[in-house]
């Protein structure tokens, strides 16, 4: 269907955002202690580490990962962006709606 590819990226953003959180919350912290706290699979938090940390979400340490320099901004910017998210959804929801069966 149309819209499986939005929700595959809607579920990964949502993984990241849980890595993301945790780091910020229990930092630093490494892979093995945030696939057991996350429950998700090492390869999974791996890949999520590694998407953050080249949007500067995250930074390596020696000790595990930490938040990285664009966490405030991206905090800041948060909720504008997930209110342009659901404009979108609404729009598409309209649209959908104005269709003819």
């Amino acid at each position: 269907m149309m819209l499986e590819n939005i929700i595959s990226e809607l579920e990964l953003t949502e993984r990241h955002l849980i890595v993301l959180r945790k780091v910020i919350e229990e930092s630093p912290i490494g892979i093995l202690k945030l696939a057991e706290v996350t429950g998700m699979q090492n390869h999974k938090v791996r890949y999520s580490l590694r998407v953050l940390e080249q949007a500067n979400l995250i930074k390596p340490s020696a000790q595990g990962a930490v938040p990285g320099d664009a966490v405030p901004r991206f905090l800041q910017d948060f909720e504008q962006e997930i209110n342009r998210i659901n404009e979108k959804v609404s729009r598409i929801r309209e649209i959908g709606a104005s269709i003819p069966n």
